[in-house]
């Protein structure tokens, strides 16, 4: 009954401090809701862009490895990424993906891509720069891919390079609007590709991963149209492990497998990389970390200015109270419900002001959410944690201002002009 009591009265000083001095307490408040807008903002951002940028993680794949001639990150403990080690490093070839599944047991699938770009046509639409995605048949199963209409390649026809595309839904869009794709032709450099199928409309992700501007062709079909051979196009190889199968005796299998193929000698190093999304994921961890620091920093001397505009309320609202704390004490109220009171009207302060923090954000997201691609979420959690931020400012602020409310003298407190 005493804490309902106390909580009673704290809201009820808070709001009437509120309504007789409107502006004392707006410029008090401003720093609070500063302070939790521009901490929770920088929260916020960084929470949708990390959920964005796991989303595109996930895929690429958590249970695949990517063989390639270079490495997404510099190898582990060094700084300085050695480019000149990987320049001379022979590029994954279509036959070492065939190889793979066969000297392997912990390999579900493998897929040997690359990609380059080329001017479409069809009629008089015509698209340029356009990414052209030369892949073996296990691709579409390994990176889950699904087809809005039509059909996927067979087995013969990738093997012998038939002359037929998937195209993604933005291609689409361009070269046939307003039309079904399906059965209709596009020429490439020339060639004449017949379209056997429509991939799903995916959006695009930070990785470029999306089907939605890509033309997918088989691999043996493009050695008629680039010589890879001779330039540096991405090749990779795409291995996926079997389910349930261990990712580090699935990734040392991958090496020595690939070891065993190129016939490296024991002592020689790797002349390939493979690549993990892990191997991203850790370097944005450490992004992350740093960001938080900075929203910490940037919203950290708005709250502090905030936590003094709270005291400067409370030291006034215990001068004008005076007689009234002197009445309590002289009533029986004991030092600590005279804490307590001073304290929880404090909190109650800082927590409006957070709140006009918070809801100022909510309305930001919904801005910036109508006005761009990227979504930002205003999660619970982040909700919860400014609203702690603010209880935390509430009850350091009030305290001194509180203490010594409760150390006046009752008699001298009632005698105070």
């Amino acid at each position: 009954m005493l804490l309902v009591r106390l909580i009673f009265e704290s809201f009820s000083f808070a709001f009437n401090s509120l309504r007789a001095n409107k502006l004392r307490t707006f410029l008090s408040l401003l720093g609070i809701t500063i302070g939790i807008f521009a901490i929770i903002s920088v929260f916020t951002v960084i929470d949708s862009l990390e959920r964005y940028i796991r989303e595109s993680l996930n895929s690429l794949g958590t249970n695949m490895v990517y063989i390639q001639k270079w490495p997404w990150a510099p190898p582990e403990g060094e700084t300085e990424y050695p480019w000149w080690k990987y320049m001379n490093r022979p590029a994954p070839e279509i036959a070492e993906a065939a190889e793979i599944m066969r000297r392997g047991s912990s390999f579900q699938n493998a897929a040997f891509f690359h990609g380059f770009s080329r001017t479409v046509q069809h009629e008089s639409n015509q698209i340029d720069n356009t990414t052209i995605l030369a892949t073996s048949y296990d691709l579409f199963d390994i990176w889950n891919l699904k087809l809005s209409d039509g059909r996927y390649f067979t087995e013969s026809e990738m093997q012998s390079g038939a002359p037929v595309a998937l195209i993604g839904a933005e291609i689409a869009a361009k070269l046939f609007p307003g039309q079904n794709p399906v059965g209709e032709f596009i020429k490439i450099q020339g060639f004449r590709f017949q379209i056997i199928g429509l991939y799903e409309r995916t959006g695009q992700d930070m990785f470029g991963t999306s089907m939605d501007n890509n033309i997918q062709i088989s691999v043996v079909k493009s050695f008629y149209m680039v010589d890879i051979r001779n330039r540096d196009s991405g090749q990779s190889i795409c291995v996926k492990a079997k389910p349930g199968a261990d990712q580090q005796r699935f990734i040392a299998e991958l090496e020595g497998v690939m070891r065993s193929i190129r016939r490296l000698k024991p002592m020689e190093e790797n002349n390939f990389a493979l690549n993990e999304v892990s191997l991203i994921s850790n370097q944005f961890d450490q992004f992350f970390i740093v960001f938080n620091m900075a929203g910490w920093i940037i919203g950290g001397f708005s709250i502090i200015v905030g936590g003094f505009g709270i005291a400067n309320i409370m030291f006034v609202s215990v001068k004008e109270r005076t007689k009234l704390i002197g009445i309590q004490k002289s009533l029986g109220a004991k030092k600590y419900f005279i804490l307590l009171q001073f304290i929880f009207e404090a909190v109650v302060l800082s927590v409006i002001g957070g709140t006009v923090g918070l809801i100022l954000i909510f309305f930001g997201t919904l801005i910036v959410n109508s006005a761009t691609e990227f979504t930002i979420f205003l999660t619970a959690s982040n909700i919860i944690k400014g609203l702690m931020i603010s209880c935390i400012i509430g009850f350091i602020a009030g305290l001194m201002p509180a203490r010594a409310a409760s150390r006046l003298n009752p008699v001298e407190a009632m005698n105070a002009v």
